[in-house]
């Protein structure tokens, strides 16, 4: 059954199709895309493009792009259909049990974390400026869906995806490529972790507050505002994380 694409941001979808370094290639593919699916901004049954198309957009061979697609299956992301209608699509994984995420969050230490928020936040800080001076408020309907999106997510996997699909969309809105960029490869990183905060109902409605309160700071052209807001939110959600980090 054909599943409706969930409408994104064109700069952060060009972002994803764009081409990828030129070092170790395949696995850069395998990432790149691999990202995009975990994030959602590649919805859950989308068929991608061609093989020749795809190979173009990402300036690889379409050998490369095969054993990319090849291991994308092996993890479960992608499913390729033969026959008329047929192609690769994009398989939405589910979400890590809870004792697996807490699991894999032991492996991070507290210090690691803060580093990565630390990080985090500059990206979204940076990003929440440039967007406050360069971009358009008719541009901000992918920030304003996505933030009413998670106000209104009811479990924790759909919540994590769209944190942080949001800050994505706040780099694209920066109209930067390497910011979306660089936002996509933290989320890999650090998406899935937020399942574990955000399965809090209240803590959900505070995020979503600060994100519809960025999302005015950048129509309203504040773009200091608009940083400090952005910043605020990562580093309070590092802080949830380590908090939790704490107790394991």
């Amino acid at each position: 059954m054909a599943v409706r694409q969930h409408e994104t941001d064109a700069s952060a979808r060009k972002a994803v199709f764009s081409p990828v370094d030129s070092r170790a290639r395949v696995d850069a593919v395998v990432r790149r895309l691999g990202d995009a699916i975990e994030l959602g901004l590649l919805a859950d049954g989308e068929q991608l493009p061609g093989e020749s198309e795809l190979a173009g957009q990402l300036g690889v061979s379409t050998v490369t792009l095969r054993e990319a697609l090849m291991a994308l299956r092996q993890q479960g992301l992608v499913t390729t259909r033969r026959g008329r209608g047929g192609g690769s699509f994009v398989s939405l994984p589910e979400v890590p049990a809870d004792d697996r995420l807490r699991a894999r969050l032991r492996g991070w230490s507290t210090e690691e974390l803060r580093d990565l928020g630390d990080h985090w936040a500059a990206l979204s800080g940076a990003a929440a400026r440039l967007a406050a001076q360069r971009t358009e408020p008719a541009d901000l309907r992918p920030l304003r869906r996505t933030a009413e999106e998670l106000a209104h997510a009811g479990d924790a996997a759909a919540r994590s995806r769209l944190y942080g699909r949001f800050h994505v969309e706040l780099a694209a809105a920066a109209q930067s490529a390497r910011l979306t960029r660089e936002q996509v490869a933290l989320q890999s990183e650090v998406g899935a972790l937020l399942c574990l905060v955000l399965a809090d109902d209240a803590c959900r409605e505070e995020v979503a507050d600060r994100h519809r309160a960025v999302v005015r700071a950048v129509q309203d052209g504040a773009h200091e505002t608009a940083g400090t807001l952005a910043e605020r939110c990562v580093r309070e959600s590092t802080a949830r994380l380590v908090a939790v980090r704490l107790t394991l």
